[in-house]
């Protein structure tokens, strides 16, 4: 090991200068060796692994290698490589053999935790892929044990830098528990939050829900220990504080998803000046209706036994019962929503009138749609509205519209 030492002390080389020209190229040997075995330790290890992953079903080893497991691994071989060449660096010295060993003890604690970190990215990975947990909040869960073993890693370099016991230091934990408190505090208010959005079933990834105070409007794409994602429909992403899902208002569209229909629930306004009863003659036109002929044939019989019954004199449309035309248009959009493909008859199917307005009189439709779909719902509901905005001229209804009045 001291060919060098001796060859240069043979040239005339004091006794010190040779000891040091042979003390640094031994270690750069040295080190250089660790690299190389750390080289040959990964490459064989990658390779181990990628032959079990070609071998085997499972996905555990096929994400084991994607995150760099064997990799991490590998890194072991120059701790223990250099811990048996400390002697040789300190040089019978036990300050300088105690602070090598501390550091090459702290170079294991951090390999450990990396290592331990693949282990937990793994775990995460394998989880997400099984249904029961896909939309599970488990990114979160990892990050608390990533915090724990960082935290835990860093009590351990100090205990090994400083040389006193690792139960001194979380002794001193307890008196900075309150600053502990104050600085991760988000921390533990996300992760109380995760346990209770998870324990609830309040939000999971992927449901659409939107949060009003936030601009938030989308699906869940990440639930983690301090934010939630939210990508918006406009493809922008909206973060929002974990614990924020618990104290503040937020509307989850997932019940509609997974219902049988999506809802269509607005007004067309008819202006209230066009309201009237229908003379026989307007009533023939709209017997025309192949849809509608049998119903209005059924109401105009039913409205004539009624008035026979109590020989009311129609000649004044208001002695009796009359049909209206607004009352006709209203049975005829239901009347049209029932036979429509596109409308889920096991759920509510109906138009019903609201209170008079100042923009007129509100005809609501009410029905569910078959296609949840964004789209298709939109081109549905603008179909049906096409169809019903043709028809108020039909009976002889007029649609408001505001008429802004000129200025002299």
């Amino acid at each position: 090991m001291h060919i060098l030492n001796d060859f240069l002390t043979g040239l005339g080389w004091s006794a010190t200068l040779a000891w040091w020209a042979d003390f640094t190229l031994l270690t750069l040997i040295l080190l250089t060796a660790a690299w190389l075995l750390r080289v040959f330790v990964r490459f064989i290890l990658v390779r181990l692994f990628h032959r079990i992953a070609a071998s085997t079903k499972t996905t555990i080893d096929d994400s084991l290698i994607a995150t760099k497991f064997p990799k991490n691994i590998s890194r072991f071989a120059p701790y223990f490589f250099l811990s048996a060449w400390v002697v040789f660096w300190a040089n019978g010295n036990t300050t300088i053999e105690t602070w090598l060993h501390a550091i090459l003890d702290v170079y294991a604690v951090f390999v450990t935790i990396t290592t331990l970190r693949s282990l937990l990215r793994t775990l995460k990975k394998e989880l997400q892929s099984r249904t029961q947990f896909k939309d599970k909040p488990i990114e979160s869960y990892i990050q608390v044990v990533m915090i724990f073993l960082w935290g835990i890693g860093l009590l351990l370099t100090f205990s090994i830098l400083s040389g006193k016991d690792l139960v001194y230091f979380f002794t001193g934990l307890g008196a900075l528990s309150a600053v502990i408190l104050l600085v991760f505090k988000d921390t533990i208010l996300g992760f109380v939050a995760s346990i209770q959005i998870a324990a609830n079933d309040l939000v999971r990834i992927g449901d659409w829900i939107t949060m009003e105070s936030y601009g938030a409007d989308g699906s869940v794409i990440e639930i983690n220990l301090s934010t939630i994602k939210i990508q918006n429909f406009d493809n922008t992403i909206t973060t929002v504080p974990t614990y924020k899902l618990l104290s503040s208002s937020i509307k989850n569209w997932r019940g509609m998803s997974e219902s049988e229909g999506r809802r269509i629930k607005r007004p067309l306004y008819i202006r209230a000046s066009s309201v009237r009863f229908l003379t026989d003659k307007e009533l023939t036109g709209i017997t025309q209706l192949e849809r509608f002929k049998a119903i209005v044939e059924e109401k105009k019989s039913e409205v004539a036994a009624y008035n026979a019954s109590l020989k009311t004199d129609t000649s004044v449309p208001l002695n009796g019962r009359n049909l209206t035309n607004i009352g006709l248009f209203r049975l005829y959009i239901e009347t049209y929503l029932e036979q429509h493909p596109t409308i889920n008859q096991n759920l509510t199917v109906m138009c019903r009138q609201l209170a008079p307005t100042p923009n007129g009189i509100p005809l609501e439709v009410y029905a569910f749609t078959t296609d949840k779909a964004w789209k298709n719902h939109e081109m549905i509901s603008a179909d049906i509205f096409d169809h019903i905005l043709a028809s108020a001229t039909f009976f002889h209804l007029t649609l408001f519209e505001f008429e802004q009045q000129a200025i002299a």
